[in-house]
């Protein structure tokens, strides 16, 4: 899905979700109880029941915002699975790694397999640098 970058990621949720729960369908690959992480951009009781209208549990950094207290924010964080949250740092940590490849971030590849396979010689060079430990890759 391409969308403009000036539209912001709460506005494509409910498409994304839909057809995330769509493909997991068609590959045969069960969510229900699946974990689905997002930051606190996307706090909000409609994208939690979004979520949980396709059987997966929400998995949503409290958005704070500027709340001081302390029964507010108990409240808040009461519900929030905080080691669930700390796995997606390795999510992100890969997409760094994969943005240091300037032929990923700024692609003008014609045809689908070209990309993939640039995005398959980044990925095999950052697992061979986690293997072997070097950073001379």
């Amino acid at each position: 899905m391409v969308r403009p970058v000036n539209e912001h990621d709460i506005i494509l949720l409910p498409e994304s979700v839909d057809g995330l729960a769509d493909f997991a369908s068609l590959i045969g690959l069960d969510l229900t109880n699946s974990y689905l992480t997002f930051d606190s951009g996307f706090d909000s009781l409609y994208s939690k029941r979004l979520i949980e209208s396709h059987g997966m549990i929400p998995v949503i950094k409290p958005n704070r915002r500027g709340t001081k207290n302390e029964q507010k924010l108990e409240t808040m964080y009461g519900d929030f699975n905080e080691p669930i949250y700390e796995k997606r740092f390795v999510i992100e940590r890969t997409f760094a790694w994969q943005d240091t490849y300037r032929k990923l971030v700024t692609s003008y590849e014609r045809l689908p397999s070209t990309r993939i396979g640039f995005k398959y010689l980044a990925y095999s060079m950052i697992n061979l640098r986690a293997v072997f430990g070097g950073n001379s890759l």
